[in-house]
């Protein structure tokens, strides 16, 4: 990271913002090129869940290049100046690396499915329909690098 002063080196701060937030923005290489999508996660020990359809250009992506980046922010307030260079931005983001999974195991697609409630709801002890479980597809990214950054904080 270029600027140091900027860079959060507590790994228990990192964990926090991964554990607390609701988006994560992930990106794929694809054939057609760069793919970014917003999507709802849930976080714990090192891996982030994520739910799709089991069709479309998401799941296309994740078994041609499972290789992906990820970003999660938060704290973002823009902070207004009486000159154009003088507006910023304070925030708190992570972005890291890792590798991108298709869980076929019904047992560990309840847990990452548990996991995602959980982080969105606040609220755990989720029962799911079987045939649930067996319709949606869970996406499980398992982080290989992470770095943290504040700005203005």
């Amino acid at each position: 990271m270029r600027r140091k002063d900027k860079e959060i080196q507590d790994p228990g701060v990192i964990e926090s913002i991964l554990a607390t937030n609701h988006v994560v923005r992930v990106a794929w290489t694809t054939e057609e090129g760069p793919y970014l999508l917003p999507l709802n996660y849930g976080y714990r020990e090192g891996r982030i869940y994520i739910h799709s359809a089991p069709e479309g250009r998401k799941i296309e992506a994740s078994r041609a290049h499972p290789e992906v980046c990820f970003e999660v922010s938060d704290s973002i307030q823009v902070l207004q100046a009486d000159t154009p260079c003088g507006f910023t931005t304070r925030y708190r983001s992570v972005i890291g690396t890792g590798k991108i999974h298709i869980v076929t195991d019904p047992v560990e697609k309840e847990v990452g499915l548990a996991i995602l409630m959980e982080q969105g709801t606040g609220k755990s002890g989720w029962e799911f329909p079987s045939e649930m479980i067996t319709r949606l597809v869970i996406l499980r990214i398992d982080i290989e690098t992470l770095t943290g950054k504040k700005s203005r904080i």
